[in-house]
């Protein structure tokens, strides 16, 4: 994630105007209150987990050397990056759960706020509470080997200096990643420069550059949107707002980067000997990643879990969009784990949360991780074969008593609700066999035929005020779905969605529900926030490492397919950069409405040489073709006007377009 981590790769580059969704003007509305029944649902988690165990605590403070009394991280230009005071002032070790907060999340929060400088073992260090994810500093012979540094380069920064502080100035012998999401490596410029990454070994698992790039890329900007409800940037800090997302507190803000590995690991059980430190890889693919890898270190008896296993169940779809992740998949290689390193491990560690010690304890949390993966599977296709869909066993199943009474794998960022429908989706995918679900109406309509069918919108809102009295929270945010969509305008039933939203929020053990509930109870209140568009950060280095064919597929992703009817337009593009052997010269052709690209073409309209930062700046509209030109940066023979007219075919995509309400373009 983004953010909005792991999912801002192009789109805030675009520099678009907020999309404006339909319906009034909004003042500011402040939050409501917890209800009666909220307040009893969330007194109640009290009785059904065991918070007389502390064991947690304890391990997130084991180990602990420093931290800096106030932690608030700003840029060069005194831009914020990181901000955990705002969170201090309200959440403490010693506060009770307020009643607009779930007490299991709020007790994930408080461990995620233990923030600072640990020791996990001989020879290995955590810096944790500096970014969503942790940075791992494992000491070599001459220096320190980095593991997974950061969404940004100014948190990276700040974590080394307090390793620095604490434990003395040594170099950067060697980067390891450990899967190819922004909070893993897009801070790695913070802790070397370019000489230093030329000479030490930066490591990967196989695929990473590919996938680092790729996976956000097309899917990009509506990805960025559901993120901004996944991990909700725009909602207060305070107990009726964001109190963190689970997996962390929340995502540093400041500039990315991505330096390529220069070692690819590609099989379990290979070794390296990194600055005198052995350590010894185990691929996992198609786990919480597309590519990603776990490593043990056998002279400490560690076992690094990278993402696969943290103190929380993990998402196998998430909220912001994705494809489906292998839920079987991540419980054979957690099995794996188990059987190539149990015997020996005697702490397992990972890039978010707080490490576990002793063997005995360092097994169980693997087999309990491998055991909620492999329950959630197989029940649901157990419940799939007798023909349940994905929405009737998500209501239906519930884990065993060890599974659920077990905190590291309460759903604070995955939940088994969502977990179980992805899994469904990955075997059967959107369709419920259900032949009245095969070509609904869309929303628009459909919501015009409920409420003509309901008695129009005065009679479905009086009745859902009074299911909001009785807590049916869910029913009421359903049923008033359809009157907003069919009047955007009706304020009260607005504002009673916006309430139902509320209070799942307050309710939701999940850090991503509550903020995608809170997140829309703000916008049906307050409409779109509207953010000014900017520069994206991170966008030198991902703009190097992006491949022609990502570069062609996006711009194929943005032609506009209505527009391009009768159109037919070629293009010779050759870039400057690639490396040798490689394939430089590219046709580009837009015929029958679509984007194809392929060989260079033997009589083109327009011909282009450039590198591919440059064509990106361009199209992303970031550089004017001008600019270029006069920049030495692009060559340019052939027709002027069909270029021209290539690029008005492009669409550039808002990044803030409506989702609890329609487009403008529905309401007519």
């Amino acid at each position: 994630m983004q953010i909005f981590w792991k999912c801002l790769l192009l789109v805030l580059a675009m520099g678009m105007a907020a999309a404006q969704a339909c319906g009034p003007a909004f003042a500011r509305v402040p939050p409501k209150p917890a209800t009666e029944v909220t307040r009893a649902a969330n007194a109640a988690v009290y009785q059904q987990l065991p918070f007389a165990d502390t064991q947690d605590f304890e391990d997130a403070q084991r180990g602990f050397i420093g931290r800096p009394e106030t932690l608030t991280i700003r840029d060069a230009t005194g831009k914020l990056v990181w901000d955990l005071e705002s969170y201090k002032q309200f959440i403490t070790l010693e506060a009770e759960a307020p009643d607009t907060v779930n007490p299991s999340l709020w007790r994930m929060s408080q461990l995620n706020m233990l923030y600072g400088l640990f020791q996990v073992t001989d020879r290995i260090y955590q810096v944790r509470g500096y970014d969503i994810s942790n940075i791992t500093f494992i000491q070599g012979d001459t220096g320190w080997i980095v593991m997974d540094p950061l969404i940004t380069t100014e948190m990276a920064r700040a974590a080394l200096e307090l390793v620095t502080t604490h434990l003395g100035e040594r170099p950067i012998t060697g980067i390891i990643y450990s899967h190819p999401h922004v909070d893993h490596y897009g801070g790695a410029r913070g802790i070397v420069d370019e000489a230093t990454a030329a000479r030490i070994p930066i490591v990967a698992p196989e695929g990473f550059m590919e996938h680092a790039i790729s996976e956000n890329v097309i899917a990009g900007n509506a990805m960025s949107r559901r993120a901004m409800y996944m991990f909700g940037p725009f909602l207060p800090r305070n107990a009726q707002g964001g109190v963190g997302s689970g997996l962390g507190m929340t995502t540093s803000t400041g500039s990315q980067s991505l330096i390529p590995p220069t070692i690819s690991i590609g099989t379990t059980g290979q070794e390296l000997v990194i600055d005198g430190v052995r350590m010894v890889f185990q691929m996992t693919p198609d786990t919480e990643a597309p590519v990603e890898m776990n490593t043990w270190f056998p002279d400490q008896k560690a076992m690094w879990m990278a993402e696969n296993v943290t103190s929380t169940m993990h998402n196998i779809l998430t909220l912001r969009g994705a494809q489906v992740r292998d839920a079987l998949g991540w419980a054979w290689y957690l099995n794996e784990a188990i059987e190539l390193f149990g015997s020996e491990m005697e702490v397992v560690f990972q890039s978010h949360h707080w490490p576990v010690w002793g063997n005995a304890r360092a097994v169980d949390k693997l087999r309990k991780h491998r055991d909620v993966y492999k329950y959630m599977h197989d029940q649901t296709l157990n419940l799939m074969n007798k023909g349940y869909t994905g929405e009737e066993i998500a209501e239906m199943l519930e884990l065993p008593p060890e599974l659920e009474q077990n905190w590291s794998t309460r759903g604070y960022y995955g939940t088994l609700r969502h977990n179980v429908r992805a899994i469904y989706q990955r075997y059967m995918g959107w369709y419920d066999g259900n032949p009245a679900n095969l070509n609904n109406l869309p929303p628009v309509p459909a919501a015009r035929k409920y409420v003509e069918y309901m008695g129009g919108e005065a009679a479905i809102v009086q009745r859902a005020r009074a299911d909001f009295a009785r807590g049916e929270y869910r029913w009421v945010a359903e049923v008033l779905k359809h009157v907003v969509f069919a009047n955007p305008d009706n304020q009260e039933a607005r504002e009673l969605q916006a309430d139902a939203f509320e209070q799942m929020g307050y309710q939701a053990e999940s850090g991503p529900w509550r903020s995608v509930y809170l997140q829309a109870a703000q916008e049906l209140r307050d409409g779109i926030p509207n953010i000014p568009g900017g520069s994206a950060t991170r966008g030198p280095d991902v703009l190097r490492a992006m491949t022609p064919n990502m570069l062609f597929d996006y711009l194929a992703v943005r032609l506009n397919g209505q527009q391009a009817m009768g159109k037919t337009i070629g293009l010779n593009i050759t870039f400057t950069d690639m490396a040798p052997g490689s394939q430089a010269a590219f046709g580009l052709t837009v015929n029958n409405a679509v984007l194809n690209y392929g060989q260079p073409l033997g009589a083109p309209d327009a011909c282009l040489t450039l590198n591919k930062s440059t064509l990106a700046a361009i199209m992303l509209g970031l550089m004017t073709m001008e600019q270029a030109k006069d920049r030495g940066l692009l060559v340019f023979t052939g027709r002027l006007e069909a270029f021209v007219d290539f690029m008005s075919l492009l669409d550039t995509f808002a990044p803030l377009f409506p989702i609890v309400t329609p487009r403008d373009e529905d309401c007519g």
